[in-house]
Parts: C-alpha cells; sequence; structure tokens
C-alpha cells in the first residue's frame, strides 16, 4: 500500500455523507408523489362509480319513457296510414266525380252550326293524315306521377332523346337561354349536385320559348330572327326553326316557319310560340296564328329537311290552353287555370280521323296542383316529361286501343 492510500480513503468518507443525505430526499419526494397519485386515482374510482350509479339511474328512469314513446309511434303511424286510406279513398271519389262531369266542349256554336272549322288561310289542306305506323293507341288514364327533383326556374324543359340509345337526359331551363345540360343517366340528374354532373352545349342562337325538342340526337328548337316576334319589320311573328347536332355542335338545317301572325299557341304559356312535338309517327308543331286567335293549329313536319307537310286546324281552344303533346297522331291539349289548379286533357285532336270526340278520353293529371311549362312524350316508355314550376315530373300513362270506347 502506497504512502497516497489513506489520503483516498479520508476523500472518500468526507463525500459519502452528502451522497446519504441526498438520496434520503429523493426517496421522501418519491413517496410524495405517489401517495398524491394514489390520492387522485381514489377521487377517480369515486367519481367514476358516482357516474356509473348515476347513468343506471338515468336508464332506468328512460326506459319507461322510451317504452311510452314506441307505443305513441305505433299509434300515430295506424293513425297516419288510416288518413292515407281516408284521402286515398276521398281521391278517388273526387275523381270519379270529376269523371262523371263533363269537359268543357272544344267545338264553339259556330263551328258546331258550320260542321267544324273551315279552311281558314293558305296552305292548310285540313285533310285526313296517312298513318306511316301501325300505332293505334290513344290516352287511358294518366296513371302516376313522380316528382323527382327541382332544377332551375319556373319555366324549362326536360327529355330525353325518344330515338337515342342512351339513357341520357337533357334539360333546357328558361325560356330564353342558349346553354343545354346533358347528364349521363336519370340517376346522375337527381343527385343533389347535379349540375357537375353534366356536361354543356351551348346553341349558336338563344331558343325562344319552351317549345324544344331533343329527336334523333339533333335538337330541334325556333329561333327568334332579326324581326321576329316583338321585333318589328318584315319578320314580324315569324318564327325560324333550327336542326342542330348534339354531337357535332353545328347547325345542320334552318327554316322559317311557313306561319305569318305567330301568338303564343297557350293562353297560360305566353312565352312559347311553337311547341315541338315527337310521338310514334315523327315530328309536329302546335302553334297559332292571329288569323284564327282563338283555336290551336297542328302541322306534320319532315325531321330531315324541317319542310312542313300537312297543317290542320284544330277545334281545341287557346284560352286556359298550358300545353300540350302528340301520340299516335292525336294532339292532346292540356288545359288549367289561373291560379293554378289541378290540370286536364280537355281537348283531343286525331289528325286521321280514327279517334271521335266521343271515344276520346279527358282524363285529370294525379293530385299535384301546378301549372305545366312544357309536357314531352316518350314513345318507347309511353311516359311525360313534365316541368312543373321548377320541378322534374313522370307521368306514367295508360292506353288503349283508339276504337275501344271509354
Amino acid at each position: 500500500m502506497g504512502p497516497s492510500t489513506p489520503l483516498l480513503i479520508l476523500f472518500l468518507l468526507s463525500w459519502s455523507g452528502p451522497l446519504q443525505g441526498q438520496q434520503h430526499h429523493l426517496v421522501e419526494y418519491m413517496e410524495r408523489r405517489l401517495a398524491a397519485l394514489e390520492e387522485r386515482l381514489a377521487q377517480c374510482q369515486d367519481q367514476s362509480s358516482r357516474h356509473a350509479a348515476e347513468l343506471r339511474d338515468f336508464k332506468n328512469k328512460m326506459l319507461p319513457l322510451l317504452e311510452v314513446a314506441e307505443k305513441e309511434r305505433e299509434a300515430l303511424r295506424t293513425e297516419a296510414d288510416t288518413i292515407s286510406g281516408r284521402v286515398d279513398r276521398l281521391e278517388r271519389e273526387v275523381d270519379y266525380l270529376e269523371t262523371q262531369s263533363p269537359a268543357l266542349p272544344c267545338v264553339e256554336l259556330d263551328e258546331k252550326v258550320t260542321g267544324g272549322p273551315g279552311t281558314k288561310g293558305k296552305g292548310r289542306r285540313n285533310e285526313k293524315y296517312d298513318m306511316v305506323t301501325d300505332c293505334g293507341y290513344t290516352i287511358s288514364q294518366v296513371r302516376s306521377m313522380k316528382i323527382l327533383k327541382r332544377f332551375g326556374g319556373p319555366a324549362g324543359l326536360w327529355t330525353k332523346d325518344p330515338l337515342g340509345q342512351t339513357e341520357k337526359i337533357y334539360v333546357l331551363d328558361g325560356t330564353q337561354n342558349d346553354t343545354a345540360f346533358v347528364f349521363p343517366r336519370l340517376r346522375d340528374f337527381t343527385l343533389a349536385m347535379a349540375a357537375r354532373k353534366a356536361s354543356r352545349v351551348r346553341v349558336p342562337f338563344p331558343w325562344i320559348g319552351t317549345g324544344q325538342l331533343v329527336y334523333g340526337g339533333f335538337l330541334y328548337f325556333a329561333r327568334r330572327p332579326p324581326g321576329g316576334p316583338g321585333g318589328g319589320g318584315e319578320m314580324e311573328n315569324t318564327l325560324q326553326l333550327i336542326k342542330f347536332h348534339l354531337a357535332n355542335r353545328t347547325v345542320v338545317d334552318s327554316s322559317v316557319f311557313p306561319a305569318e301572325g305567330l301568338i303564343p299557341p297557350y293562353g297560360l304559356t305566353a312565352d312559347t310560340y311553337i311547341d315541338l312535338a315527337a310521338d310514334e309517327e315523327g315530328l309536329w308543331a302546335v302553334y297559332a296564328t292571329r288569323e284564327d286567335d282563338r283555336h290551336l293549329c297542328l302541322a306534320k313536319l319532315d325531321p330531315q329537311t324541317l319542310d312542313t307537310e300537312q297543317q290542320w286546324d284544330t277545334p281545341c281552344p287557346r284560352e286556359n290552353a298550358e300545353a300540350a303533346f302528340v301520340i299516335c297522331g292525336t294532339l292532346y291539349v292540356v288545359y288549367n287555370t289561373r291560379p293554378a289548379s289541378r290540370a286536364r286533357i280537355q281537348c283531343s285532336f286525331d289528325a286521321s280521323g280514327t279517334l271521335t270526340p266521343e271515344r276520346a278520353a279527358l282524363p285529370y293529371f294525379p293530385r299535384r296542383y301546378g301549372a305545366h311549362a312544357s309536357l314531352r312524350y316518350n314513345p318507347r316508355e309511353r311516359q311525360l316529361y313534365a316541368w312543373d314550376d321548377g320541378y322534374q315530373i313522370v307521368y306514367k300513362l295508360e292506353m288503349r286501343k283508339k276504337e275501344e270506347e271509354v
């Protein structure tokens, strides 16, 4: 052992005292912290037990109330079903009473005396139409109604292409616009954010009214030429028909409609001057002129050239008319009142002469009290696509043979 060893031992013994004191203080600090944690854990356990007891008491109080609420809900459901059944019976009774009350006659007194409307304008042949198909059906009843959604303004048009191979939906909002919405399918149109799913097709001229038609991949619409209705000049009260290719987005044909002094055909739809329609026979146009400002006129158009093949003066009055459509060569005019009430087919005109007024049904539209800005018939689906104050509606039709009695 060297001479420095006693010094090292004395140095270590001098430091052992402070180290032991620090260890003692550390142990006391840890004990105090552990005691505080144990106290907090005990408090948490007491609070959890108290909350669990309160939750059990609340559950015991709510269970009887829930049972009572369930019984009341079942009672309300039963009562609602009963009321719904009564309303359905009442509506059926009202429908029966309405069908028993005759509609206003389509032919006025002077026409009854003379045997019907005569030829009032040049180019009006009023000859019987020769059917090009074997379609011989007429409306028996407007069976049901489905409101799909609300899109756009109070006036517009929505439809499918009756000759198209796709399920595209075409929406033309407004009475003076130049942009059509095209939806891939009906489901996309019914979505909440439908406009995002739509492509837009812009036409070179704004259409007028709600008489547009999609047919065979083309958009047919009436355009107000310079000096057209309300514009003054040589083209006063004339309209130009446009045939627009939807895929190529080009105008392929146009023609000035061969009728002078055009006025709105429907007394309740003042913005439409020519209402285009399609059925099993092809393309039609409903219009009116100042020459006979009391009745509607019907024209058969060539969809390829827009030439007018035949024209008829119908006995259907303009007053209180709101829309019309054609099925199997028969014009059906829908009437309403202002303010709007329940719409009804109140006049029909068969261009072929097969359907007589005595055999024509004059059904009401179901339940809804509104005003139709447009009606488009789809021959493949036998449905009407209606625009009613911004709501898009589908009506299913029930058909029968024209020769059958009502």
